[in-house]
């Protein structure tokens, strides 16, 4: 891919089906022909040229559907904003995010009351913030939860992407909420953000080799036994999340995303979606 334009190598190979593409490769070409009216017309010739069987079945569905299309009414400006909404979530991620900010909610009223729960000086926000993020994001990803999966994974912008906008949408909703509970419990902003964009960027990591939802699955399962367990047993902050971690939090972070970024073709198959 050059930098205006696609080869013609890619062209055509995407023109053949698109199997003798690199997954990269071939999200990159779908995203560059929606905004490249020149790259379109290149196509259209290769497929004109060299795949006519192609052409037909688009000319036959194209005379089936325009006389739909002419009478098919303008959307209405709330399903507008609805449609923009579907591009950063899915409804099936709207249950989950209340969930999430239900559980912060309850960690912080806990926290503030000391009832004697057990947890003494342990402050819950902190103790949950790293994990908080990535059920959203496991909710967004998942193929058991969305029935529209299959659609979804078929569209250009599919890849790192969507992944990227619907993990955004997730902290847009959950970071507020610990900032929230982080203001009124007394615990330092860097303490859970830091290990909730590390937990966040290491799932997405891991979900390029096992997918998104099973990778989010094990890293809430090792903390809740690593981490949480046995902080609630002896009533202590553990050193993950004292000030001292802080740059192993910002270690992982670096080398979470670094991963992402290197294996950004991953998310382009739907094996991500597991």
């Amino acid at each position: 891919m050059s930098v205006e334009h696609a080869s013609m190598r890619i062209i055509e190979g995407y023109a053949r089906g698109g199997t003798d593409l690199a997954a990269d490769e071939l999200w990159a070409v779908e995203a560059h022909l929606e905004m490249c009216r020149v790259c379109r017309d290149r196509l259209s010739a290769v497929v004109d040229a060299a795949v006519p069987a192609v052409t037909s079945l688009v000319d036959t569905v194209w005379s089936g559907l325009e006389p739909r299309l002419a009478v098919t009414a303008t959307m209405p400006r709330g399903r507008r904003w609805s449609a923009r909404l579907s591009r950063w979530m899915t409804p099936t991620m709207v249950p989950w995010l209340a969930m999430v900010v239900g559980v912060t909610l309850l960690a912080l009223l806990l926290d503030l009351a000391d009832t004697g729960s057990g947890s003494g000086k342990v402050s819950l926000v902190l103790l949950f913030a790293p994990v908080l993020p990535v059920l959203g994001v496991a909710a967004s990803w998942s193929r058991g939860l969305d029935p529209a999966y299959e659609l979804t994974a078929s569209v250009p912008r599919a890849g790192l992407h969507l992944v990227l906008r619907r993990t955004a949408s997730v902290l847009g909703v959950v970071v507020p909420a610990l900032l929230v509970g982080g203001w009124a419990t007394g615990v330092m902003v860097a303490q859970w953000l830091l290990p909730c964009l590390a937990f966040t960027a290491t799932t997405l990591a891991l979900g390029g080799v096992v997918g998104v939802t099973r990778a989010a699955v094990v890293l809430a399962a090792v903390w809740a036994a690593v981490v949480v367990a046995p902080t609630l047993a002896v009533s202590r902050t553990a050193f993950t999340l004292q000030q001292g971690a802080l740059p192993v939090w910002g270690l992982i972070l670096t080398l979470g995303t670094g991963v992402v970024i290197a294996r950004r073709g991953a998310y382009s198959v739907l094996g991500a979606h597991r």
